[in-house]
């Protein structure tokens, strides 16, 4: 195994991380997994047409949109689970916060940008916080972004019912400013960063078998009816008033 040089986690704890992380990827999908969220037949003809691209294509792209959809899910596991190998008291609990720390009193939600959350969901995380030190007079509650609009560690500002709240003991901390806080090192997220590509290229070098998207969706289709968009519409509206005329 290669010695990848952070003095915050061990080398096979890392690699072992990584691995579970790209072994949770979808590389697997076929029609009735693509047709879960009714696909729109009609954005696809607008896609294919404006964009000069053929239907099989179009459709594959959607493929990768909705496999990308599920592997997104996949990194939050990865940017939260890395805290149980980090020790000094950080844990993943099975409920709750994404991670805590007892001994700090330290309690953390983790979004993945900035942006991730509506008005109402931010309102009811800062309302939880809120309990949180109400409950517990030493905590602080932390939001920490994973791509935020700048590098920072302040209190978070909100607006709960039209008016402006803020407390030192909820903040906002970019994840660079997080990895700080957790391993002393002010540099600790960009040299795993770093590093990131070089443990993903150990763990597919110790696969068997080679991994790449295995999609059946436009055989499928095709399977249907020659006429791979009149199959998309029934998929979508078969049970709509005079569809029953494309069978």
């Amino acid at each position: 195994m290669s010695r990848y040089g952070l003095s915050f986690i061990r080398d096979e704890d890392l690699f072992q991380h990584v691995q579970q992380t790209m072994d949770q990827y979808r590389f697997q999908i076929d029609l009735k997994e693509f047709n879960r969220n009714l696909v729109d037949p009609i954005k696809l003809s607008f896609d294919a047409k404006v964009y000069g691209k053929s239907l099989a294509t179009m459709i594959e792209a959607e493929v990768v949109r909705q496999m990308d959809k599920s592997n997104t899910n996949h990194i939050g596991y990865f940017h939260q689970n890395i805290f149980n190998y980090l020790g000094q008291g950080w844990e993943v609990p099975s409920a709750g916060f994404d991670v805590i720390n007892a001994e700090k009193h330290c309690y953390v939600e983790l979004k993945n940008k900035h942006n991730t959350m509506n008005s109402a969901s931010s309102q009811k995380t800062y309302m939880r916080m809120q309990h949180t030190i109400l409950r517990d007079d030493q905590a602080t509650c932390l939001l920490v972004e994973v791509i935020a609009k700048a590098s920072q560690d302040k209190p978070w500002v909100i607006s709960l019912d039209g008016e402006r709240v803020e407390n030192r003991h909820i903040r906002r901390v970019s994840m660079d400013k997080f990895y700080a806080l957790v391993t002393g090192d002010p540099h600790a997220f960009f040299k795993l960063c770093q590093v990131l590509p070089s443990v993903m290229d150990d763990v597919l070098a110790s696969k068997m078998e080679a991994t790449s998207i295995q999609s059946t969706v436009y055989e499928e289709l095709a399977a249907l009816s020659p006429d791979v968009l009149k199959s998309l519409y029934l998929l979508a509206f078969e049970k709509y008033d005079g569809f029953d005329a494309l069978k």
